[in-house]
Protein backbone atom coordinates (compact mmCIF):
# COMPACT_ATOMS: atom_id res chain seq x y z
CA UNK A 1 0.00 0.00 0.00
CA UNK A 2 2.97 2.28 1.01
CA UNK A 3 4.48 1.61 -2.54
CA UNK A 4 1.82 3.04 -4.50
CA UNK A 5 1.06 5.99 -2.03
CA UNK A 6 4.57 7.24 -3.09
CA UNK A 7 4.11 6.77 -6.55
CA UNK A 8 0.82 8.44 -7.21
CA UNK A 9 1.96 12.24 -6.54
CA UNK A 10 4.05 11.63 -10.12
CA UNK A 11 0.68 11.18 -11.65
CA UNK A 12 -1.55 12.48 -9.75
CA UNK A 13 -4.67 13.97 -11.81
CA UNK A 14 -4.13 11.33 -15.12
CA UNK A 15 -7.29 9.69 -15.07
CA UNK A 16 -6.51 5.62 -13.88
CA UNK A 17 -7.93 4.99 -17.80
CA UNK A 18 -5.35 6.88 -19.04
CA UNK A 19 -2.75 5.71 -17.04
CA UNK A 20 0.22 3.01 -17.88
CA UNK A 21 -1.07 -0.58 -16.90
CA UNK A 22 1.21 -1.16 -14.28
CA UNK A 23 -0.35 2.44 -12.68
CA UNK A 24 -3.43 1.36 -13.22
CA UNK A 25 -3.33 -2.12 -12.06
CA UNK A 26 -2.37 -0.68 -8.96
CA UNK A 27 -4.48 1.82 -8.54
CA UNK A 28 -7.48 -0.78 -9.11
CA UNK A 29 -5.45 -3.27 -6.32
CA UNK A 30 -5.26 -0.46 -4.09
CA UNK A 31 -8.95 0.73 -4.29
CA UNK A 32 -10.42 -3.25 -4.00
CA UNK A 33 -7.79 -3.46 -0.76
CA UNK A 34 -9.13 -0.46 0.63
CA UNK A 35 -12.65 -1.74 0.30
CA UNK A 36 -11.98 -5.11 1.54
CA UNK A 37 -10.34 -2.58 4.82
CA UNK A 38 -13.20 -0.91 5.00
CA UNK A 39 -15.72 -3.96 4.85
CA UNK A 40 -13.51 -5.75 7.71
CA UNK A 41 -13.24 -2.47 9.68
CA UNK A 42 -17.17 -2.22 9.68
CA UNK A 43 -17.34 -6.23 10.39
CA UNK A 44 -15.15 -6.19 13.82
CA UNK A 45 -17.09 -2.82 14.73
CA UNK A 46 -20.42 -4.62 14.23
CA UNK A 47 -18.87 -7.38 16.71
CA UNK A 48 -18.07 -4.75 19.23
CA UNK A 49 -21.07 -2.36 19.51
CA UNK A 50 -23.81 -5.27 19.50
CA UNK A 51 -21.57 -6.83 22.77
CA UNK A 52 -21.49 -3.57 24.40
CA UNK A 53 -23.42 -4.33 27.74
CA UNK A 54 -27.00 -1.90 27.21
CA UNK A 55 -26.44 -2.33 23.97
CA UNK A 56 -30.87 -2.31 23.66
CA UNK A 57 -30.96 0.75 25.42
CA UNK A 58 -29.35 2.80 22.20
CA UNK A 59 -31.15 0.61 19.98
CA UNK A 60 -34.26 1.70 21.92
CA UNK A 61 -33.40 5.52 22.10
CA UNK A 62 -32.65 4.92 18.43
CA UNK A 63 -35.82 3.35 17.46
CA UNK A 64 -37.99 5.40 20.01
CA UNK A 65 -40.25 6.98 17.92
CA UNK A 66 -40.17 8.51 13.78
CA UNK A 67 -38.61 11.49 14.56
CA UNK A 68 -36.00 9.45 16.26
CA UNK A 69 -34.80 8.08 13.52
CA UNK A 70 -35.13 11.12 11.09
CA UNK A 71 -32.95 12.66 13.22
CA UNK A 72 -30.80 9.59 13.07
CA UNK A 73 -30.81 9.66 9.46
CA UNK A 74 -30.50 13.92 9.16
CA UNK A 75 -27.12 13.09 11.45
CA UNK A 76 -25.95 9.87 8.84
CA UNK A 77 -26.50 12.21 5.76
CA UNK A 78 -24.21 15.15 7.11
CA UNK A 79 -21.64 12.80 8.47
CA UNK A 80 -21.72 10.90 4.97
CA UNK A 81 -20.88 14.40 3.13
CA UNK A 82 -18.75 15.03 5.24
CA UNK A 83 -16.49 12.09 4.90
CA UNK A 84 -17.08 11.75 1.28
CA UNK A 85 -15.66 15.68 0.84
CA UNK A 86 -12.78 14.75 3.17
CA UNK A 87 -12.16 11.19 1.31
CA UNK A 88 -11.93 13.29 -2.15
CA UNK A 89 -9.23 15.72 -0.82
CA UNK A 90 -6.53 15.92 -3.26
CA UNK A 91 -3.94 17.47 -0.29
CA UNK A 92 -3.75 15.11 2.39
CA UNK A 93 -3.50 11.64 2.48
CA UNK A 94 -4.27 11.35 6.13
CA UNK A 95 -7.52 13.41 5.41
CA UNK A 96 -8.62 10.61 3.18
CA UNK A 97 -8.16 7.68 5.33
CA UNK A 98 -9.73 10.14 8.27
CA UNK A 99 -12.94 10.51 5.64
CA UNK A 100 -12.85 7.01 4.86
CA UNK A 101 -12.74 5.68 8.39
CA UNK A 102 -15.42 8.20 9.47
CA UNK A 103 -18.07 6.85 7.11
CA UNK A 104 -17.55 3.25 8.20
CA UNK A 105 -18.31 3.75 11.62
CA UNK A 106 -21.09 5.88 10.87
CA UNK A 107 -22.58 3.02 8.51
CA UNK A 108 -21.37 0.41 11.69
CA UNK A 109 -23.71 2.97 14.17
CA UNK A 110 -26.38 3.25 11.76
CA UNK A 111 -26.55 -0.51 11.25
CA UNK A 112 -27.24 -1.30 14.99
CA UNK A 113 -30.42 -1.61 15.19
CA UNK A 114 -31.23 -3.47 12.27
CA UNK A 115 -28.45 -5.67 12.91
CA UNK A 116 -29.48 -6.04 16.10
CA UNK A 117 -33.51 -6.83 15.53
CA UNK A 118 -32.14 -9.67 12.93
CA UNK A 119 -29.82 -11.50 15.60
CA UNK A 120 -32.98 -11.68 17.92
CA UNK A 121 -35.04 -13.08 14.94
CA UNK A 122 -32.47 -15.54 13.92
CA UNK A 123 -28.76 -14.86 13.86
CA UNK A 124 -28.20 -17.00 10.71
CA UNK A 125 -30.20 -13.94 8.43
CA UNK A 126 -27.09 -11.89 8.69
CA UNK A 127 -24.87 -14.15 7.62
CA UNK A 128 -27.36 -15.10 4.70
CA UNK A 129 -27.74 -11.70 3.85
CA UNK A 130 -23.99 -10.71 3.62
CA UNK A 131 -23.06 -13.83 1.68
CA UNK A 132 -25.82 -12.67 -0.67
CA UNK A 133 -24.84 -9.47 -0.89
CA UNK A 134 -21.06 -10.96 -1.48
CA UNK A 135 -22.23 -12.82 -3.92
CA UNK A 136 -24.20 -9.98 -6.00
CA UNK A 137 -21.20 -7.59 -6.00
CA UNK A 138 -18.66 -9.83 -7.31
CA UNK A 139 -21.23 -11.35 -10.29
CA UNK A 140 -21.68 -7.23 -11.21
CA UNK A 141 -17.89 -6.45 -10.37
CA UNK A 142 -17.47 -9.24 -12.95
CA UNK A 143 -19.97 -7.85 -15.55
CA UNK A 144 -17.79 -4.59 -15.61
CA UNK A 145 -14.36 -5.67 -15.80
CA UNK A 146 -15.15 -8.64 -18.26
CA UNK A 147 -17.33 -6.15 -20.53
CA UNK A 148 -15.39 -3.54 -19.76
CA UNK A 149 -18.88 -1.41 -20.28
CA UNK A 150 -18.44 2.38 -18.91
CA UNK A 151 -21.88 2.68 -16.93
CA UNK A 152 -21.56 6.46 -16.18
CA UNK A 153 -24.90 6.80 -18.85
CA UNK A 154 -26.85 5.72 -14.81
CA UNK A 155 -25.64 8.95 -13.20
CA UNK A 156 -29.00 10.57 -14.18
CA UNK A 157 -30.87 8.15 -13.29
CA UNK A 158 -28.94 7.05 -9.66
CA UNK A 159 -29.25 10.58 -8.47
CA UNK A 160 -32.83 11.14 -9.22
CA UNK A 161 -34.09 7.70 -7.94
CA UNK A 162 -31.88 8.22 -5.22
CA UNK A 163 -33.54 11.64 -4.13
CA UNK A 164 -37.26 9.92 -4.26
CA UNK A 165 -36.17 6.69 -2.61
CA UNK A 166 -35.19 9.65 0.47
CA UNK A 167 -38.66 11.50 -0.04
CA UNK A 168 -40.36 7.77 0.47
CA UNK A 169 -38.42 7.48 3.48
CA UNK A 170 -39.21 10.49 4.90
CA UNK A 171 -42.92 10.25 3.99
CA UNK A 172 -42.87 6.81 5.54
CA UNK A 173 -41.24 8.08 8.52
CA UNK A 174 -43.50 11.13 9.36
CA UNK A 175 -46.72 10.16 8.11
CA UNK A 176 -45.79 6.34 10.03
CA UNK A 177 -46.77 4.55 6.49
CA UNK A 178 -45.15 1.14 5.58
CA UNK A 179 -43.19 1.27 1.81
CA UNK A 180 -43.87 -2.78 1.29
CA UNK A 181 -41.49 -5.33 0.02
CA UNK A 182 -41.82 -3.97 -3.65
CA UNK A 183 -39.96 -1.13 -2.13
CA UNK A 184 -37.44 -3.28 -0.88
CA UNK A 185 -36.92 -5.12 -4.43
CA UNK A 186 -36.44 -1.85 -6.30
CA UNK A 187 -34.08 -0.41 -3.26
CA UNK A 188 -31.85 -3.82 -4.00
CA UNK A 189 -32.17 -2.88 -7.98
CA UNK A 190 -30.69 0.60 -7.03
CA UNK A 191 -27.82 -0.83 -5.16
CA UNK A 192 -26.80 -2.72 -7.98
CA UNK A 193 -27.08 0.25 -10.07
CA UNK A 194 -25.05 1.85 -8.03
CA UNK A 195 -22.23 -0.74 -7.83
CA UNK A 196 -22.25 -1.63 -11.37
CA UNK A 197 -21.64 2.99 -11.30
CA UNK A 198 -19.14 3.21 -8.94
CA UNK A 199 -17.46 -0.11 -10.23
CA UNK A 200 -17.11 1.54 -14.23
CA UNK A 201 -15.96 4.48 -12.13
CA UNK A 202 -12.71 3.02 -10.87
CA UNK A 203 -12.15 1.82 -14.52
CA UNK A 204 -12.44 5.01 -15.78
CA UNK A 205 -13.54 8.10 -13.82
CA UNK A 206 -11.19 8.24 -11.15
CA UNK A 207 -7.85 9.47 -11.24
CA UNK A 208 -4.27 8.13 -9.68
CA UNK A 209 -3.95 8.85 -6.29
CA UNK A 210 -8.18 8.70 -5.47
CA UNK A 211 -8.30 4.84 -4.83
CA UNK A 212 -9.47 5.98 -0.81
CA UNK A 213 -12.42 8.06 -2.12
CA UNK A 214 -13.50 5.01 -4.81
CA UNK A 215 -12.99 2.64 -1.57
CA UNK A 216 -14.93 4.46 0.20
CA UNK A 217 -18.02 4.79 -3.12
CA UNK A 218 -18.06 1.26 -3.44
CA UNK A 219 -18.22 0.39 0.50
CA UNK A 220 -21.46 2.70 0.27
CA UNK A 221 -23.32 0.76 -2.57
CA UNK A 222 -22.20 -2.18 -0.79
CA UNK A 223 -23.61 -1.36 2.58
CA UNK A 224 -26.74 -0.13 1.05
CA UNK A 225 -27.27 -3.53 -0.46
CA UNK A 226 -26.19 -5.22 2.78
CA UNK A 227 -28.87 -2.87 4.46
CA UNK A 228 -31.52 -4.00 1.89
CA UNK A 229 -30.74 -7.65 1.30
CA UNK A 230 -30.99 -7.93 5.19
CA UNK A 231 -34.52 -5.64 5.31
CA UNK A 232 -35.96 -8.74 2.62
CA UNK A 233 -34.50 -11.97 4.54
CA UNK A 234 -36.01 -10.36 7.92
CA UNK A 235 -39.09 -9.66 6.18
CA UNK A 236 -39.47 -13.66 4.98
CA UNK A 237 -38.28 -14.70 8.88
CA UNK A 238 -40.96 -12.78 10.37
Amino acid sequence: MSHHERSYPQTLGVFAAEADAEERAGFITSTYLHLTGAVGLFMLLEVILLNIPGIERLVATMLSGRQSWLIVLALFMVVSWVANAWASSAISPVTQYAGLLLYVVAQAVIFVPLLYIARAIDPEIITAAALTTCGLFVALTGVVFVTRKDFSFLRAVLIFSGFAAMGLIVAALAFGFSLGPLFTYAMIAFACGYILYDTSNVLYHYRIGQHVAAALALFASVALLFWYVLQLFMSRRR
